[in-house]
């Protein structure tokens, strides 16, 4: 296994290098992998962001995504009220055509070089199988089986539980009610997270317009949800729909999408759903109410870090680590929403640079109260 930190130098070439502690890129020639691990900030704890496998298409775009996603993490971990940094890391390459168990217990023996600085669990890209395969290099992963404890295991049912709470929390505000009975919702992506988000809509008699890459998962949809429409990826963005929830990748809202969106709310669960600052901007211009990415999709986030607490024998949350406790602050969610379009409205700014302004509060140290505990 070969690494090395990236110099500070080559990483001012980025713009999405805000302050990280460390960046280190691992190749290892046996089993093919060339991944990245970055750590944005330790303030509140270790930093815990999953493992993302994606065929990117060069170094430098893998570079581009750890460093943004990593940030984020900081952010959502801060305002989810976890003693928590942000980190992340990605491997280059096609996951379901270049995965190895070897790559996988490669990647393992990366994350543990930085010696518990950075815990790593699943993404895009990665499962609870990887995480088990990881776990026989090192410690330092989470989003594995716990034997005696009803915590651990996958955690995008949370992640998509928190999301449904914040979008009914987001149209409360939007709305004046969160009834969701009747409401048209966009759904672009039925992965694990989208289509379990998909599945609570449904039972609250929402319409369902949804699009995804992978023909078998709407098929699925289809024969599943009791009103559901099928288009094709692009159009996703010029759906009559009331609320439009992101659930793929990255930079779904940009320049050439916002003004095709006709819904009123965004809620979802992808991640960096914003391709730029601008858009902030433009969808404030539109009338639109956008729960910002990173406080909406916790959810996952919160149920690793309980079992991480778990495992470590530690627990600074001032609560039982109890799956109850756990889905309590995951609902929290919807009161971190809240507070944030508060802020948003009050001071004038967007609910983006709200969400930022309350996250650094915390993770900077000058807010000691917790967003959501």
């Amino acid at each position: 296994m070969d690494y090395k930190d990236l110099e500070t130098d080559f990483l001012k070439n980025f713009d999405d290098n805000n302050g990280h502690e460390r960046v280190r890129r691992f190749e290892c020639k046996e089993t093919g992998l060339i991944a990245f691990i970055a750590v944005h900030n330790t303030n509140l704890g270790p930093a815990l962001g999953g493992c993302r496998m994606f065929p990117y298409e060069t170094e430098n775009d893998a570079i581009k995504d750890v460093l943004r996603l990593s940030r984020g993490m900081t952010y959502k971990n801060a305002l989810a009220g976890l003693p928590l940094g942000g980190g992340k890391s990605v491997i280059i390459g096609n996951p379901h055509q270049q995965k190895t168990e070897a790559l996988i217990k490669a990647m393992g023996r990366a994350v543990d070089t930085l010696n518990g600085s950075y815990i790593t669990a699943e993404d895009s890209g990665t499962n609870v199988k990887d995480m088990m395969l990881m776990s026989e290099e090192t410690d330092y992963v989470m989003g594995r089986k716990v034997e005696n404890s009803d915590l651990g295991g996958d955690p995008s049912p949370y992640t998509a539980f928190g999301v449904f709470s914040g979008l009914k929390a987001t149209c409360a505000a939007k709305f004046g009610s969160d009834d969701l009975s009747g409401k048209t919702v966009a759904v672009q992506g039925l992965g694990a997270v989208g289509y379990d988000l998909c599945r609570r809509l449904d039972a609250e008699g929402a319409k369902l317009i949804v699009t995804d890459i992978q023909q078998a998962s709407l098929d699925r949809a289809v024969s599943e949800f009791k009103d559901v429409i099928v288009v094709e990826p692009d159009a996703i963005f010029d759906a009559d729909a009331d609320i439009f929830a992101p659930c793929a990748m990255g930079a779904a809202i940009n320049a050439g999408t916002l003004p095709r969106l006709k819904a009123s709310v965004i809620a979802g669960a992808a991640n960096n759903q914003l391709a730029t600052p601008a858009e902030e901007k433009g969808l404030e211009d539109k009338g639109i109410l956008y729960a910002p990415d990173y406080a909406i999709n916790a959810g996952g986030v919160i149920a690793v870090c309980y079992e991480y607490l778990h495992l470590s024998g530690s627990n600074p949350l001032g609560h039982e680590l109890t799956m109850e406790n756990m889905k309590s602050h995951i609902r929290g969610i919807a009161d971190t929403l809240a507070r944030i379009f508060e802020i948003s409205e009050n001071r004038g700014i967007s609910t983006a640079r709200a969400a930022d302004e309350l996250a650094e509060r915390i993770f900077m140290g000058s807010e000691q109260a917790r967003a959501t505990a």
